[in-house]
């Protein structure tokens, strides 16, 4: 009778490791995934925070070139920018200006570097905001006069 209680035990003690052992499978896969998850956002956050820039035009004096406002837009970011009408949205006063009516002078810029935007609109005297929003979803406002 003893050795029955033994086999028992000891169909217990297999079971239990097999249990474990799934068990910690399971915890090892949900934990693995987790760490890359939060890699994945860390990356995200990181290409967010290398990606900046600021519109660094005088607000009171807006240059022209025939029927283009010119706008300069510098790199203050770590990363090197690419500047096309892909990349980059620029609304004014609200309004999305269409991408046939905008260009950039440089199809990229390097950090500290800046590029000019042509954009093709008809503005009337007074106060307007423009609006630069470019990769990752970062955005400049620019309250400007006419």
């Amino acid at each position: 009778m003893g050795s029955s209680l033994s086999g028992t035990h000891t169909i217990f003690f297999i079971v239990s490791l097999i249990v474990a052992g799934a068990i910690s499978g399971v915890f090892m896969a949900v934990t693995t995934d987790v760490s890359v998850s939060i890699s994945d956002r860390g990356d995200r956050l990181q290409d967010q925070i290398d990606t900046e820039f600021k519109i660094i035009n005088d607000p009171n004096n807006i240059p022209t070139s025939g029927s283009d406002y010119i706008f300069y837009l510098k790199n203050i970011g770590g990363t090197k920018l690419s500047t096309t009408n892909q990349t980059f949205q620029i609304f004014i006063d609200g309004d999305i200006i269409d991408i046939t009516n905008y260009n950039f002078t440089d199809s990229s810029i390097r950090p500290s570097e800046y590029t000019t935007i042509y954009a093709e609109t008809s503005l009337s005297p007074g106060g307007h905001t423009l609006r630069v929003v470019g990769p990752q979803g970062i955005e400049d406002e620019f309250t400007f006069t006419i």
